[in-house]
């Protein structure tokens, strides 16, 4: 926080406003199983997805995420079953024989692989884009410099903050980023409580 603040005043405004840091990561007991959820979620209300993963654990009779021999042993109508769209059954079949292939890496790799190799090594699976990825390195494996800038909510937490009167580009959010380093995560939970807020205060400097 005291980085940030003293790299950029606009910033230092919001950091002041909205108080202490309160950014937590969730335990990443598998690569595999992280993914397998944010698949199931993209695009669906929590409720939703909560649902459509019971059905899954169902559908193995597991009380945890299916593995991916078993992804891969069942079929196409029986995760349709489950509730997964045609897209999502593709992608988690993928996602589940890269796995096997060794692309998606072991928890123990993943956590010395430098940001940037993780991202091009697990976009590389179906209907896994740079945001998911991201969310990853931000809540699962707590990385510091992570900047989603095509994040919706970070575009329109930067408008309010910075007094912007179109939302954003990525690229005009990356630009200004680079004064946040090695602190990115940290200036983008800040940016989500702007867009949570929706006060247009926190842009003065």
């Amino acid at each position: 926080m005291r980085a940030l603040c003293a790299a950029d005043a606009r910033l230092k405004t919001l950091i002041e406003r909205v108080g202490p840091c309160r950014l937590r990561t969730n335990a990443l007991q598998s690569p595999f199983h992280a993914l397998l959820e944010a698949i199931t979620y993209q695009q669906l209300t929590g409720k939703a997805a909560e649902t459509i993963l019971r059905r899954v654990h169902a559908l193995f009779h597991v009380r945890r995420l299916p593995t991916p021999d078993q992804i891969l042993g069942a079929t196409v109508e029986e995760l349709r079953g489950a509730g997964l769209s045609r897209a999502k059954v593709a992608a988690i079949q993928d996602l589940a024989l890269k796995t096997l292939e060794g692309t998606v890496p072991t928890l123990a790799r993943l956590r010395r692989m430098p940001d940037d190799e993780i991202v091009e090594r697990l976009t590389s699976i179906r209907g896994v884009g740079p945001w998911t990825v991201e969310m990853l390195l931000m809540f699962r494996l707590g990385r510091p410099d992570i900047l989603p800038a095509t994040d919706y909510g970070i575009r329109k937490g930067f408008q309010i903050a910075f007094r912007t009167r179109a939302l954003p580009a990525p690229a005009a959010v990356l630009r200004r980023g680079e004064r946040w380093r090695p602190y990115r995560t940290v200036a983008s939970w800040y940016l989500w409580r702007a867009a949570d807020t929706k006060t247009p205060e926190a842009g003065r400097a």
